[in-house]
């Protein structure tokens, strides 16, 4: 007994030595990767919690306080929206806090890159203290969610045309014929992808015999905006490239299939309906596996200091100098911390904050938590329509980008 005791003790001193090595390691140059892996342990847990969770909250009184106890899928998304909640809070009060940080030199900073202990014992205690809440807030929250999602890809619809802008820029600044071949070969590989996906489309949501007009309209719109990229981009007035306007057109493509996909299973039109298990789950891995990249992506290119939430730091004539002359050691000390921050730690916290809505919802299929009677409501066409409008979003943004130099030619855009 005393030898398994110390053993025991031996193991718990190890894993907290561990633990302590882990997060004492994360530098100021792998913060942000830490953020990301932050945010999927949290898409983990919630994962989680929503196969596993459903029995042990059926005891808790002020979950479930209905006369009929709701269906395991009711506890399931229940749970979801509380572990979302508690990341969500998590990442906005950081945002919150880090308003206004310009140099390293304000005490934010430090925060802001250490502090990782603390920081994921914050995070654990809300995830917590949201499983106390009463459902009113719950039922607010997952209302919010999805607007906060909508946002959310409208921010990674920006992220693409910057994406596609600075990779296309990247290729032609090469000025080599092999770059420009290989622009070429991408950009055609990207279009037929596109039509046969629209082909597959019509195959699948458009069924012989039935009255499909409206996945039909979806369908062609996209279709229409694909080849209105093209007309665009290869204008002379533009002189635009057609590498953007094939890959904004298969992503429009992509979209168009996840909204007609997201259709109720015994609606007459969705072809899927015969394999709804396996698409409801590689649409779900594919989302979650788009939100991480995101997430990643704008923790990278999370803006300069010029961006959004963080305004440029001023310089102080003179300020902050010290009267006495310092040692060379000192001074370049003086000189780092001075320098301005790269990018807005508080718009970088809100991409996580809208991107913890954005997964409870792929999560939740874009259902209602909680309702008066307790039940599961289906909102496939929500989702359908969600889908749909950030397509048509994504296609006004890239067309605007296109333009909007020749209409203002004024301005720097």
């Amino acid at each position: 007994m005393w030898a398994a005791s110390c053993l025991a003790s031996c193991c718990a001193a190890c894993a907290c030595d561990a633990c302590r090595t882990v997060v004492s390691s994360i530098s100021r140059r792998s913060a942000r990767i830490a953020y990301c892996g932050l945010f999927a342990l949290s898409l983990i847990v919630a994962w989680i919690l929503r196969e596993v969770a459903a029995p042990l909250m059926e005891k808790i009184p002020w979950i479930n306080y209905f006369q009929q106890t709701p269906d395991k899928e009711w506890f399931q998304t229940d749970a979801v929206l509380r572990v979302s909640l508690g990341n969500f809070l998590f990442f906005t009060i950081l945002a919150v806090f880090m308003i206004g940080v310009k140099n390293q030199k304000d005490p934010r900073d430090s925060l802001h890159h250490g502090g990782w202990m603390m920081k994921v014992i914050c995070w654990c205690l809300l995830v917590i203290l949201m499983f106390f809440l009463p459902n009113g807030i719950i039922s607010l929250y997952e209302a919010t969610s999805k607007f906060g999602a909508g946002l959310f890809l409208f921010v990674q619809v920006v992220l693409l045309l910057d994406f596609v802008h600075g990779w296309n820029d990247k290729w032609v600044g090469y000025n080599e014929q092999f770059w420009y071949t290989a622009l070429f070969v991408v950009s055609l590989i990207c279009y037929l992808a596109t039509l046969s996906f629209s082909a597959v489309l019509f195959h699948w949501f458009t069924p012989s015999g039935q009255d499909c007009g409206l996945n039909t309209f979806f369908i062609v719109t996209t279709l229409i905006f694909a080849f209105l990229f093209a007309i665009v981009a290869l204008h002379p007035s533009v002189n635009g490239s057609i590498l953007p306007a094939s890959v904004i057109s298969l992503y429009c493509m992509y979209l168009c299939y996840n909204g007609l996909a997201s259709e109720p299973r015994d609606y007459q039109c969705n072809g899927l309906h015969k394999h709804s298990q396996a698409v409801s789950t590689t649409s779900l891995t594919i989302g979650l596996i788009t939100t991480v990249l995101s997430v990643v992506y704008s923790a990278v290119r999370a803006g300069s200091s010029t961006t959004l939430l963080s305004a440029p730091s001023s310089p102080r004539a003179g300020g902050g100098r010290p009267l006495l002359p310092l040692d060379k050691a000192a001074e370049e000390e003086e000189k780092e911390m001075a320098k301005p921050v790269t990018y807005s730690y508080s718009f970088f916290h809100i991409i996580f904050s809208l991107a913890s809505m954005y997964s409870a919802m792929l999560l939740t299929g874009w259902t209602t938590s909680v309702g008066e009677s307790g039940k599961l409501i289906d909102v496939g066409w929500s989702s359908v329509w969600v889908r749909m409008v950030t397509g048509w979003a994504t296609a006004a943004l890239y067309i605007w980008s296109l333009v909007a130099p020749v209409l203002f030619p004024d301005r720097e855009f």
